[in-house]
């Protein structure tokens, strides 16, 4: 593509995907009650290794990345056993240095495994993945509607009229520009949404620019800025479980992007991009960060836009890597208000799910047990997004699991799959022959 379009979408995947990117960050600076000078820090390594990663990637290097338009980030996954891990360390910097060595750790142990961990590609066919992909999509969307409200529920302006308003007017825009602009024009609706909603929202008060202000023009990232990361067995293991979730979790981002753009997802294919996310996490322990996977919410980007180019995410990893290097130009993307960013993930979210569904209708339902995979892997991922604390009086490391619903949803697919449709069952299963998957050698 000509350079202008690669950095309009490359940039529209940056906006998508920047509050989840630093929201790491600020959670893991107030649990381990660190400055807002240290924070500062956290959030330019994050954004810096990000697109790295990204890079990585998409683009490939040696052995490592899927090569598909695949965007990398901080892991929500790793949040809760991270701050377990800095606490029990002593809060604080020990606390921080004790998360990076398991980080280090994991990512080298998580290396290791990904050749093992790929083979199981062969329990994907498509009822597994259909199923995945729509409760991803659907798990992506309380986010929205958090966004949407303001924030955080339970502060005093969340659900106000004018955050709603703002966030209907956005998604408003963004189906209007989706629907009558052409080309390129249309495929950058969710940026143009972004842009648009911002500046209306100024004479509202809803924009603060003192965080660009206060910003510094130059930050350079420097390896082991807090000292010597410390490494505790107790924490690796809890990290190690962590990225065991993550790359989990990031093969079914992988398998839903491979749908979206018509590039099935083979087992080396699987192989080098859980690599990429092991080295990216090693990465993040060194570079002052935490552990990485794909980013789902871009996985809605792609299936709304339909670019298919990984070129368009390489675009974005060097934004980010710029945004890293220059927290003044890293301030002002985070200007966007929440609200503006939840009226554009509805409509991204919806998608992911929406690609799932079409993934499921190639499924063969008549006379096969797929149906109830989907109804069980689904409902039973949708537990934590029910009721959070459904599963608090469970073992920690259990909870690790079970708090993800994508995670619990995809062991729950692949299980019953195998139950239903390969145990004890020698003739070929009815998943194999209904969509292009049955190309696959892994399927």
């Amino acid at each position: 593509m000509p350079k202008g379009q690669l950095f309009t979408y490359g940039l529209q995947h940056v906006m998508a995907m920047y509050a989840g990117c630093v929201a790491v960050p600020l959670i893991i600076a107030n649990a381990l009650k660190l400055t807002s000078e240290q924070l500062i820090i956290l959030i330019n390594s994050d954004l810096f290794v990000a697109g790295i990663a990204t890079i990585i990637q998409s683009l490939g290097l040696l052995n490592m990345g899927i090569k598909s338009p695949i965007v990398q980030g901080v892991s929500f996954a790793a949040v809760a056993p991270m701050v377990l891990v800095g606490q029990n360390a002593g809060g604080q910097v020990p606390g921080l240095l004790a998360i990076f060595g398991a980080t280090i750790a994991a990512g080298v142990i998580s290396y290791a495994i990904s050749p093992l961990f790929s083979r199981l590609i062969r329990f994907f066919p498509p009822v597994v993945t259909g199923s995945i992909i729509t409760l991803i999509g659907i798990s992506l969307l309380p986010v929205a509607i958090r966004w949407a409200g303001g924030g955080i529920p339970g502060t005093p302006n969340f659900g106000s009229i004018q955050s709603i308003g703002m966030a209907f007017a956005v998604l408003m825009l963004v189906i209007i520009l989706y629907r009558y602009l052409k080309g390129f024009y249309s495929n950058i609706a969710v940026l143009l949404g972004l842009v648009i909603g911002t500046i209306i929202a100024i004479p509202l008060g809803m924009v603060d620019f003192s965080k660009v202000e206060n910003a510094a023009w130059i930050g350079l990232v420097q390896p082991f800025y807090f000292g010597w990361p410390t490494f505790d067995l107790a924490g690796i293991v809890a990290l190690v479980i962590a990225m065991l979730v993550i790359m989990t979790e990031t093969t079914g981002d992988f398998i839903a992007v491979g749908e979206i753009i018509g590039k099935p997802v083979t087992q080396q294919d699987l192989t080098r991009g859980l690599r990429a996310d092991s080295f990216s996490t090693m990465l993040g322990g060194i570079m002052n960060t935490f552990p990485h996977s794909a980013f789902a919410q871009n996985v809605g980007l792609v299936s709304l836009t339909r670019i298919k180019s990984r070129y368009v995410v390489v675009a974005a990893g060097m934004i980010l890597v710029t945004l890293g290097l220059f927290p003044k130009a890293a301030a002002v993307v985070a200007c966007i208000p929440t609200p503006v960013l939840g009226g554009a993930g509805i409509a991204m979210f919806g998608m992911v799910a929406a690609s799932g569904i079409r993934a499921l209708t190639a499924v063969k339902f008549e006379g096969t047990h797929n149906a109830m995979i989907v109804a069980i892997s689904i409902g039973v991922g949708l537990i934590p997004l029910a009721v959070p604390s459904f599963y608090q009086n469970f073992p920690k490391w259990a909870q690790v699991i079970l708090h993800s619903g994508i995670t619990s949803g995809s062991i729950l697919a692949i299980g019953l799959n195998y139950f239903f449709n390969e145990l004890g069952n020698n003739t070929q299963s009815p998943n194999v022959v209904t969509t292009r998957y049955a190309q696959t050698k892994n399927v």
